[in-house]
Formats: structure tokens, sequence, C-alpha cells
């Protein structure tokens, strides 16, 4: 995008820049709340890591949390040391709504559930303007209901949501919209908008809470330099004292009533101790709910400012608030005109982002999907030494947890701002999952999407050894090594923006970091030093007859087509990070060579071109398969279709004459290897295209089997949906795959939704569904593969059908489809939501979109998190014009 798009008559883009140049803090406010702080592995300091039941939701209300808050509709400053988000009570619920609600992963038929409706509906990427939904019932809130239905249904049955209790119906609920526009980096107007849907007029308890994040509880002389929150002298704000803040005060409208109490553990309700001395955090819901007048004070370390609301039927009130820094509050008089002036700011910005989609539904899911990638920016505050050992002024935890969950990470120690995949059932950092968020991030705000790509090989994440965290759940397990592919489409993208050639300090800061954690995995995933890989891909592995992560039901190893293909992918990736460094600086020429040499090893390797003729793929099938090495010698294919088998496309680089041009050492090495060696030349095709040269092509798959691969890929009685390419063959719904007998029965069957099989545990056992990210990269390889082939090359899409496309065009029928499930078609719907008529044509809901995280193989249905933007927000990217 031009330069011109930094123009300071777009006011976004000159926060964006001030805030990129260190002259103004933009970001020091954000949406950094989770949803959910219960239920996490921070939370959890049982013996057994029963993170789910150590702190349960039942608890979230008057238990202190020891290294995150939670709320609804959310910001915090990014040190989360001072917290605001939205309660609410309706008369009717047995307690104070403060945070979502939702299942366990032992509670839901599918694992943890979410069992509420909310949408992001709108932000910058500075948070100047945010804006978010949150639908409340008039009627008491089921949640005995939804516990128990939920129990009573199998895998086999579809989750019981909100909207089935029929609590929605006769519309008998407020739509509450929260809106935040900043007058300043740390002044913040508040409008909250109470819409009564229903058919009569209904009362509702509105509590805009202001509150500390509990830091004085843990260590010797905190309790000193404990925070304070108070009424100002003219009783229309409050005013918060921090010793590590500025003063901040939050004006209120009118005079509505000023509750305190302390952000501080319910040890009567929690330990039994009769005399322990309150207020304490649930003291808001024992004075509203129960009556309780002596549970609150006035002042403490939590606040709130009680409305009392009648809203009359298809009316809506308002409420406004201003939290900003200074001595003294700033009126909240002018709010509305900010809220507009930051709304318009917004409209100009997306503006120019989307100028090149015509289509207004389009432009609407794409501006949901950034709203939902911006509001899943969380804190993130972990120190796993502490969190093992306990903190002085608390109970020391069981001895078990010293060598449990996190007891070889102790280096970890994180307080950053990290981008999740959803701020309810991943409140986590999830390293192969971030390294999608950031392509759609890298449309609207580049500098936060590099960052993310290095904290992440920061030394406080970054193991020793070399490995990266893979999430909060367990540090250890291993993720796909797709940092350095992210690494790279950021760069690219923020260079077609910058005009320029780019940020080659960032490339090369990651790239070293990325050149220690290739050899981790090179040492410690490659057991037979063949350049076969093993050793267990969560995410991947739940696709497969046993799970990888473990040892298989015989002894032995798997040899892992996709594990291999990663490996391969992961070498490109770093040889083409070289290249590019190398037209800065020589010295790197060396070390692309390095990875072209990895790669073709690895080829050779996978391809069975090699003289022991392993290989991993399967000539009378034309597919890739993983292969089981048994310890008597024989190697046992298992000839299963799935996703793994597809994975060695992304395998894929075209090196072109300028550049060798411009790198004459690499290009005199590998001159040496294609002559020198002969069984690694012919894994590299070259084409003398007139007027471009000699074009190279590395991939695992040459031209015949690439063809053979796509044929399986794009049929539609196999990989190829309505919306996009499942994660199994659908041969196997009617012919279940059966592997050949190893003391275990093991038999798998395609399901298009979730899993019938808590085999691996959780929900996420992939058995057919559609995967936004897997589905990306697969059209960006056929993208690279188009270069190097053209339009001469054709392939039948979809296969049988008669019809021959590019492979460019291939990959545009792909994206289509994929974008499909959140457009809507013909009759008005959109696939994502499947028969649910009120989502889908009711006025208040048909434009409200949720980006799941996996879809329904079959029909599009959404499923998983309902929230989880996270890698499912690359429809952004997909939505975008192609430069």
């Amino acid at each position: 995008m031009p330069q011109s798009e930094y123009s300071p008559l777009d006011p976004e883009r000159e926060r964006l820049a001030e805030q990129d140049a260190g002259r103004e803090p933009w970001r020091l406010w954000g949406p950094y709340l989770s949803e959910r702080q219960w239920g996490t592995v921070r939370e959890d300091y049982s013996a057994g890591g029963d993170a789910w039941s150590y702190l349960p939701h039942d608890h979230a209300r008057s238990r202190v949390y020891r290294w995150g808050e939670d709320g609804i509709a959310g910001i915090s400053d990014d040190r989360q040391l001072l917290c605001f988000a939205l309660a609410l009570w309706n008369g009717r619920d047995p307690i104070l709504k403060e945070r979502l609600f939702g299942l366990t992963n032992q509670e839901g038929n599918h694992g943890e559930d979410v069992k509420e409706l909310s949408w992001h509906l709108d932000a910058t990427p500075t948070h100047s303007y945010l804006k978010h939904l949150y639908k409340h019932p008039q009627a008491a809130f089921p949640y005995a209901a939804l516990v128990a239905e939920n129990a009573r249904r199998g895998r086999d049955d579809p989750e019981y949501e909100l909207l089935d209790t029929g609590i929605f119906d006769e519309n008998r609920y407020f739509d509450v919209t929260v809106e935040y526009a900043k007058e300043g980096p740390d002044d913040i107007h508040v409008l909250i908008t109470v819409s009564n849907r229903g058919p009569d007029a209904a009362g509702i308890h509105v509590l805009p809470q202001l509150w500390f994040r509990n830091c004085w509880s843990w260590r010797p002389g905190m309790i000193a330099r404990r925070p304070h929150l108070a009424p100002a002298p003219d009783g229309r704000a409050i005013r918060a004292d921090h010793p590590w803040l500025d003063p901040y005060h939050l004006a209120v409208e009118g005079n509505p009533e000023l509750l305190f109490c302390e952000n501080e553990t319910n040890a009567r309700r929690h330990f039994g101790m009769a005399d322990a001395k309150g207020p304490f955090k649930d003291g808001f819901h024992a004075a509203i709910v129960d009556g309780d007048r002596s549970a609150v004070a006035s002042s403490g370390t939590k606040s709130c400012v009680h409305h009392r609301l009648v809203v009359p039927a298809g009316g809506e009130v308002t409420i406004r608030l201003r939290l900003s820094a200074g001595e003294a509050e700033k009126p909240v008089d002018s709010a509305d005109a900010i809220i507009r002036q930051r709304r318009a700011e917004a409209d100009a910005f997306y503006a120019v982002v989307q100028a090149g989609i015509a289509n207004p539904d389009a432009r609407a899911v794409q501006r949901q999907a950034f709203a939902g990638m911006i509001w899943s920016k969380q804190f993130y505050r972990i120190d796993v030494r502490r969190w093992l050992d306990g903190d002085p002024l608390q109970p020391a935890p069981p001895p078990e947890r010293l060598r449990g969950r996190g007891s070889n990470w102790r280096h970890l120690n994180a307080a950053d701002i990290l981008s999740m995949p959803d701020s309810w059932e991943y409140p986590w950092f999830a390293a192969w999952d971030l390294a999608f968020h950031c392509l759609p991030l890298a449309l609207i705000d580049p500098a936060f999407a590099k960052d993310q790509l290095v904290v992440l090989t920061r030394e406080w994440y970054m193991h020793p050894n070399g490995q990266l965290p893979a999430y909060e759940w367990e540090f250890g397990d291993v993720n796909p090594p797709v940092h350095a592919w992210a690494t790279w489409r950021v760069f690219e993208i923020d260079r077609e923006r910058r005009g320029d050639r780019g940020d080659i300090a960032f490339l090369e800061r990651v790239f070293h970091k990325l050149m220690i954690n290739f050899t981790w995995w090179v040492n410690r995933k490659d057991a037979g030093g063949r350049n076969v890989f093993q050793g267990g891909f969560l995410g991947l592995d739940n696709v497969g007859v046993f799970d990888r992560s473990n040892p298989p039901p015989a002894a032995g190893r798997v040899n892992q087509a996709d594990g291999t293909a990663w490996m391969a992918m992961y070498a490109l990736n770093l040889m083409r990070i070289a290249l590019e460094l190398a037209t800065h600086n020589p010295v790197y020429e060396d070390v692309a060579t390095k990875f072209f040499e990895h790669f073709l090893l690895v080829a050779e390797a996978m391809t069975a071109m090699g003289e022991d003729g392993l290989g991993l793929w399967d000539e009378e099938d034309q597919f890739f398969y993983d292969e089981l090495d048994l310890p008597d010698g024989r190697k046992l294919p298992l000839r299963l279709r799935s996703i793994v088998g597809l994975v060695p496309l992304f395998a894929v680089e075209v090196i072109e004459p300028a550049t060798l041009q411009r790198l004459p050492d690499f290009a005199r090495r590998m001159d040496w290897v294609l002559k020198n060696r002969p069984e690694l030349a012919a894994l590299v095709s070259r084409w003398q295209q007139p007027g471009l040269g000699d074009r190279k092509l590395l991939s695992l798959l040459r031209g015949h089997r690439m063809k053979a691969l796509l044929r399986r890929m794009l049929d539609e009685t196999e990989f190829l949906s309505p919306h996009g390419i499942r994660s199994m063959s659908r041969i196997y719904r009617d012919q279940p795959y059966h592997l050949p007998d190893l003391g275990t029965p093991l038999t798998v069957r395609y399901v298009p939704g979730d899993s019938d099989s808590g085999l691996f545990g959780g929900n996420s056992n992939w058995r057919g569904p559609v995967w936004f990210p897997l589905n990306f990269l697969l059209i960006e390889s056929l993208r690279r593969f188009h270069s190097y082939y053209g339009d001469e090359f054709r392939i039948e899409c979809p296969t049988g059908s008669g019809t021959y496309l590019t492979i460019d065009a291939v990959a545009d029928e792909l994206a289509r489809r994929l974008t499909g499930l959140f457009l809507r078609d013909g009759a008005g719907s959109r696939p994502v939501y499947g028969d649910r008529a009120k989502l889908q044509h009711d006025p208040h809901f048909r434009d409200l979109v949720h980006f799941h995280e996996f879809f329904h193989g079959d029909t599009g249905l959404g499923l998983g998190a309902s929230h989880q933007t996270g890698w499912t927000g690359l429809v952004a990217n997909l939505l975008q014009p192609r430069p």
C-alpha cells in the first residue's frame, strides 16, 4: 500500500505512527482483560493439575486470582494493574453477571464451551475505538439447565446452547453495547447502551466496575503499598491511586450509587473462617443480589457504579463514563462527540484497508474478523518458577507440582500483551496459533504483528535448548513449526505497505532465534538421524489412528509424513529468509546454502529416492502416509488418507534467476550440488522460460506427483467439501479404516463435525472437519506452485467435473469456499450458523458473525470455540484483494 496511507490526515494511522515512533503510548490501554481467568493453568495450584476443578466458575466471584483478571467487555492498562469491565443483574439471576459462564472440559459433551451470546463488533489497532455486544436475558439465566442437559447428551448429540433453552424467545433480552473512545492514550470515554428487545418494559442493574489486580497478597512488603479506590470529593467520580500508576479517575454521569469492596478472597465462603473480615471480592454480589449491605464499604480495591434502570419495550438507555489519568476527574459531557469522531475515524481507517472489496457483506465480515483479532489481545502474566514454588505469604503448593506441568520451564517469566486464540476457551498464548494470527494483524497493524513474532523467541519464553513453548496447558508439547513461515509472510505484507525494502532488522532478529529452534528440531525429533521426523504434533496428532504424541500401540516409532514435511517447509522458509538477508549482508549466503541442502536431504528421505528407499510416498495410492517402524524391522504404512498426506504440499519455494545473479556464492554452491549430487539434483525442477531465465522449483512434489495428490485433494467424494478441504477423506464415512492387528483393534471413520471419540483427550480429535489454518497454507502453497508453472499447467477441479483450472484458479476456488462460510448465500443465510433461524434471519442477529475454531466438513456449521477468531481470522486475508 502506498506511503500516502500513513498521511496525518488519517487520524488512526497517525496514532499508529506515533505509537511506533515512541511518541505517544496509544496502546497503553486496550482490551487486555480476558473473559475467563478461572479454570486456567495459571490459577491451578492443585497436586494433579486439574485446572478446571481447582478454580471453577462458582469460585470465581469470591476467590482472588493470582496472575490475571477477567470481565465482560473489559479493558486494562498494559500491565493489568487497573481494570475496567461490565457487570449486570436482571433481578432474577442467582449471581451477579461479572464474567461469562461456560462448561468445563468435563461438563461439555464436546468439551469446554462458553454458554453466552456476545460479539466483538469493532476495533481499531490503537484501541482508540472499541465496540462489544453482550446479549443479556431478562429471565433467570439457566445455569443449572445448561450443565444438566449437556451432561445428559453424548458425543453423538449436538451441544445444548443458550438459544436452545428458549430464554431468548419473544426477544425478552437486552442488547448491552459497550463502546470505548480514547481522547488521549490515558483518557477513555465509555458509552454503555442498554436496548430492550422485548415486548415489555424491563428492569436491569448495570454496574461498570473499576478495580485493581491483586498484586499485594503474595509477597512481603507489598501490603504496605496496597492501592486504593475511593469516592472523589464531589461524589461523582472514583479516584484510583496505585504506587505504580499515575492517579486515575472514573467520572460518572448523574448521581449513581458508588460501591466499594476488596479484591480479596471470601475466606468465610471458601476456607470456613467464620471470623474473617471483609469486605471481599464478592461484595457487590452480596449487596445487590443477596441484599447484604454490610458486604460493601466506603473505599477499597474494587469499585462499581450502580445504575438501576427500567428500559421501555423497544427502547434504550445510555450510560456515560470517563476513565482518565490526572489529579482531577474530567467531565463526561464530551463523550458523545468523541465517540462519534472515533467511529468516523474507524470507518476511514477501514475504508483504506478495504478499498478493493466491493461486496458490503464481505467488508462487514472482514471488519468483524479484525475486531476479533484486536479484542483477543490479552495481558499474559506468569512466573513459572514462582508458580511452582509458591508465594512467601501463601501456603506451600503440593510437592507433586515440582515434577508436573511446567517443571522443565522454570525460566519462563512473562508479562506481555499477546494475541490469544480466544478470550474465553483459550485465554492463553498458543505458539502455532499465534503465528497464524500475525497475518491478519499485519494487514492493519504490522508493528504489533512483528512484535508478536519476536516476543515468543525472546529468552523469557524460548527454552535454553531452543524449543518454543507450545501453550500454557503444556509448554513442552510440540506444535508444527510455522513461526518462520509467518515471519516471512508478515515481512512481505509489511514491505508491500511500506513501499521500501522492508524491515530487515525484524527479519534478522527473528531469524537468529529460529536457527536455534531449527537445531532443536533436528536434534530432538529425528530419532534415526535420517531426516525423517517423529514425535507427535499437537493438533495434528488427533487426526490419526492413535495418539502420535505417545508411544504407538506396538513398540517402535512413527515416521511422520506431516512431521517430515513440516521440517522440509521449515528449511525452505529459513532459506528464503536467509536469501533476503543475504542481499543486505553476503554472510547469509552460506546460511541460505545450509538450508537449501538440508531441504534436499529431507526431500530425499521423504520421497523414496534415497539408497534405502525409505520414502513415505505410496506409489500405488498416489498419496503420502505415515509409516510405523516396528522393532522387528517391518515398516507398516498407515494407509489412512488424511490432511497428514497433504502437508507435503506446504514445502515449496521458487528461486528466481535474479536472486542467483545477486548472490553468486549461493548460486555457485547450488550449481555444485546439482552437478555432483545427481540423486539430489533430481529433486529440483528447472525451467528455462523465455525472458525469465533458469527458474528453480524446490518442492517435495514434482509435476506428476503434485497432480496425483491434487486429484485426491480436489475430489468431492474425498477431501473437497463445499467449504474447504476436510481433514480426513470422506470415503471413511461408509468404509472405516482398519489398522492391521497390533494387539489392539484400531478403527477410524470419517466424522464431519465434533469428534465421536475421546481417545486422545479434549474435543479436537480430527475426523473430517475443515480447519482454517491448514486450508490457508494449502492456498498459499498453490499460489507458489502457480508462480513456477504458470497458466499452462492445469488441473481438474473438482476432480471428475471436466473443468480444468490453473493452479492459481484452484487456490481462488478454495478461498471462495472458505470465505463462503461467513458470507450470506443466495437464501440470505451464512453456512457457519447452520439451521439456527434466529442467528440467520433475526434483524438483531443476522449481521453478527462468530469465527469458530473449526467447521463441519459437509455443511460448514461452526464448531468448537465460537469466538476463536485466532487462526480463523485468516478469513480477513482471504477477503483482501491480492496485490
